[in-house]
C-alpha cells in the first residue's frame, strides 16, 4: 500500500496532504489556503504541481477560488434527502445542525398567474408573501419566499417567524395538516435580491425549489420558492424501479 502511494503523482500527494489538513481541522472552513510559494516550499514541488493539486481539490468541492481574493476552504455541504415532506427546521435538526431564521419582509401582494395557479385562487387575488433567510449553525443556507392564502397568512404573520416554523403553525396552531407536496427543482443563478440575502455574488449558482404543500382534500395551502446556496447543499433521493411486464 505504501509502495503504491509512493508511486502516486506528486500533485496527488499534495492533494492528499491538503485534504487531510481540511479533514483534521488544521485548515478550517472559510480559511484561506497558504500562498502558492509557501506550498511549493512545504512540499518541494513545482508551481504547476501545486496548481494541479488545488484544481483537483476544487473539483472535489473541498476548496473554492474566490475571484480577486484567493483560494479558500469550502464550507462542508449539507446533504438533504427528498423522501418525505419536511420543513427546514426538521431537516437541519435531523442533520445535527442548529436551524434559525431571519424574517426580512411580510406583505399582502396580488397573486400573479403562477402563484394563483399554485394556490388555486383567481389571478390578482391578494395573498400573503413572507420572505426569510434560513440559517444552519449561523450560516445562511436559503432565501425563502412563502405565499399563503390571505386569510391564513394574516394569522401566521402575527407570530414570531424568526422562531416559529410556518409548517408547525399551520399544523399545530391552525389545524391544517400538511398531507403531501409537489416539488420542482432546478439550477438557476442568483438574482441580486437572493444574492444579497445569502451573502453570495449575483450570478452564483443556487438551487431553486418550488414546493406546493396541500392540506386535507388536496387543497393547496402553502406555496414556496426556496433558493438554496448551491455550494452548501446537495439533494439526494431514492428511486424504485417499476416492475417490468413479462412478455
Amino acid at each position: 500500500m505504501n509502495a503504491e502511494h509512493d508511486r502516486s503523482p506528486l500533485y496527488a500527494k499534495v492533494e492528499v496532504a491538503l485534504a487531510s489538513d481540511i479533514s483534521a481541522g488544521t485548515l478550517l472552513p472559510n480559511s484561506q489556503l497558504p500562498p502558492e510559494d509557501r506550498l511549493i516550499e512545504r512540499f518541494g514541488v513545482s508551481r504547476t504541481t501545486v496548481r494541479k493539486a488545488i484544481e483537483n481539490l476544487v473539483a472535489r468541492g473541498l476548496v473554492e477560488i474566490r475571484r480577486g481574493k484567493g483560494t479558500y476552504v469550502a464550507q462542508p455541504k449539507v446533504t438533504q434527502e427528498l423522501t418525505e415532506l419536511t420543513g427546514f427546521v426538521e431537516d437541519m435538526q435531523a442533520l445535527g445542525r442548529t436551524p434559525t431564521a431571519r424574517l426580512l419582509d411580510t406583505r399582502v401582494v396580488p397573486a400573479d398567474a403562477d402563484i394563483a395557479r399554485q394556490l388555486a385562487v383567481p389571478p390578482g387575488s391578494l395573498v400573503m408573501r413572507i420572505q426569510r433567510v434560513r440559517l444552519a449553525d449561523g450560516i445562511a443556507m436559503s432565501f425563502d419566499e412563502t405565499y399563503l392564502p390571505r386569510a391564513i397568512g394574516e394569522k401566521v404573520v402575527t407570530h414570531d417567524l424568526d422562531a416559529e416554523p410556518i409548517f408547525s403553525l399551520l399544523e399545530d396552531k391552525y389545524d391544517l395538516p400538511l398531507i403531501e407536496a409537489e416539488y420542482r427543482l432546478e439550477a438557476v443563478t442568483a438574482a441580486s435580491e437572493v444574492a444579497q440575502a445569502l451573502a453570495i455574488e449575483p450570478g452564483d449558482a443556487v438551487f431553486l425549489i418550488e414546493r406546493t404543500s396541500y392540506t386535507a382534500g388536496h387543497c393547496p395551502i402553502d406555496y414556496e420558492k426556496l433558493h438554496y446556496r448551491g455550494d452548501l447543499i446537495s439533494f439526494v433521493t431514492r428511486l424504485v424501479r417499476r416492475p417490468r411486464e413479462r412478455r
